[in-house]
Order: structure tokens, then sequence, then C-alpha cells
């Protein structure tokens, strides 16, 4: 604004402030230009966008435009079928569509997901902040943290769908439990440093108060590696479900999901590997995709990094 003012005085002349369309295209062209310079986060982005459109589209009633198949219906006739033009991906033992229900299990894997990595963002960046900032509250809620990170996540997560059962809703509540600690650690880390910055301490000194000096000050430094954290905890929790899937202890059997997808086609990978091939081959896809686009961001956000790209 100020050199806006400068450059009118100059010139005697109006400068018109930029339209809320000018802004929303300048910002369209910025997104551009960082992704035509990261390859890797345009590759990653991609794909999470298609397996996103497709997640969607299965959770709408229009889902068989591109599934072809309800996941649910049993077709004994066809069990074991290869792949062909009328079974994309094969069937497998009940005679189901595996195509379909590998493209239904991308909206319980990204649901787990999202939810997972909004949630412990959320969580761990709240708590990770206040004891950081504490050195009291430090030295109670991290020991708490350690001991839980102690366990490893897989057998801690296994512990707590056994005691609270096997639904949806207690996987992605398990995941944000074995998850939180770390996100807690991240954050803790970086305010650590930031709590001994001149601008910190000189908001201390006018008496700004605790709570506007922790969301105001130290919070929005904390932005990059946070984002860059939750992309990791995007993938880990579309693997952690996967696992617990395929062990037989997350979702219900009934509900497609890639994890117990390639546990059904287990007994038959020698002979008919298409069962649990597709749907690996999905969960792949995405978990690499979700790597690529921290990476990116990584790159992005890390001023250290910015200048190479």
């Amino acid at each position: 604004m100020a050199e806006r003012a400068v450059a009118q005085a100059r010139t005697g002349l109006a400068i018109a402030e930029p339209s809320a369309v000018d802004r929303a295209a300048s910002r369209v062209r910025g997104v551009a230009h960082v992704l035509r310079r990261n390859p890797p986060l345009l590759a990653g982005s991609a794909i999470l966008a298609v397996m996103a459109l497709i997640a969607i589209i299965t959770a709408t009633p229009g889902a068989r435009a591109i599934a072809r198949y309800e996941p649910t219906t049993l077709s004994l006739s066809s069990r074991l079928e290869t792949p062909s033009a009328e079974h994309w991906f094969g069937s497998d033992t009940l005679g189901r569509d595996v195509y379909s229900r590998t493209l239904h299990g991308a909206k319980v894997s990204l649901v787990v997901a999202a939810s997972v990595a909004i949630i412990v963002t959320v969580i761990g960046t709240a708590i990770g902040i206040t004891v950081g900032y504490n050195r009291i509250a430090d030295n109670t809620v991290m020991r708490f943290m350690d001991g839980m990170m102690s366990f490893p996540t897989l057998v801690l997560a296994l512990a707590l769908v056994a005691t609270l059962g096997s639904s949806l809703r207690n996987v992605i509540l398990v995941i944000c439990i074995v998850d939180t600690p770390g996100m807690v650690r991240v954050v803790r880390g970086v305010v650590l440093t930031l709590r001994e910055r001149t601008y910190v301490e000189s908001a201390r000194a006018i008496g700004a108060p605790v709570p506007r000096i922790l969301f105001r000050h130290i919070a929005p430094n904390t932005f990059a590696p946070v984002i860059v954290q939750a992309s990791v905890y995007f993938a880990g929790a579309i693997l952690t479900e996967s696992a617990l899937g395929f062990l037989g202890v997350g979702t219900p059997e009934y509900i497609p999901s890639w994890g117990n997808i390639i546990a059904i086609g287990r007994e038959y990978v020698t002979i008919n590997f298409w069962i649990s091939f597709f749907p690996g081959l999905f969960l792949a896809l995405t978990i690499l995709a979700a790597n690529l686009v921290g990476d990116g961001l990584r790159d992005v956000l890390d001023p250290r990094l910015r200048g190479a790209m």
C-alpha cells in the first residue's frame, strides 16, 4: 500500500486496486509456477487428485458410472475369474468384482487418511505449542508422550482396536491416538527454538498475554514443518489402516478396503494374483503420491531449499 501511494504521488495518476478476480488469477499462476518447478509435487498431487475424485464419485449414487458393479454383490458362478472385459480386475473367491471393490476401497482409505491427518495436526499442534512454551507442562506431558512412542505403532494399534472393537470410527480413533505423540514432538521441537527469538521476548516484555504469544507469534511459524509432517501421517494412516485390515482387525470385511481385499487374495496369490495385486497397486501409488507431495512441500516451504528450485 505504501509503495502504491508513493508511485501515485510521483506520477499523479490513480493506480487501480487489483480486483478479487485478479488476485485469484495471480494465486493460480503462483501455484502453477510452483508445480512446474517441482515435478515430484506435481506428480504426487495429480495422483492424489485422481484418487480423491474416485473416492468422491464412489461415495455418491452415481458410483456405478465408474465402478460398474456393487462391491458387495455376490456371484458364485463368477468365482475367481481372470481379468476380462466383464471383470476388469477379475473376481474374488465369492465372485465379487475386484475392480469395483478396489475403487470403493479408495473411499475408505482416503477418509481414514484425511481424518487422521486433520485430527492429529490440530491436536498435536495445540499440545506441542503449549508444552514447548511452558517448561513445567513440557516435563510432564512429554514423558507421557515418550511412553506412548516407546510402543511399536502397529502393536499399539492392534491392542487398541482389540479393546475398542472393529469399525471405521474406531480405526480412525486408534490411528489418531498412535500418531499424535509424534506430531507433538515435532511441533515442540520447533517451539523450543521459537520461544527464544527476539520477537517473542519483545512480546513478553510488553506484557502480551500467553495465548496471544502462542497463537499470534509462535503458531504461524510452525506452519511449514506441520504441513510436511501432516503429509507423512496421511500416508502412514493409509498404511496402518491397510495393515489392520489385512490382519482382520480393521474395518469389517463387508466394507471394502485395500487391506482386507489384499487379505482375501493372499491364499490365492500364486494362482489368482490379481485379487491382491490391483488393490496393492492402488495402495502403493497413493502412499507414493503422499510422500512425493510431502517432499515437494518441504522443498517449497523450506527457505534453505527454496532458492535451489
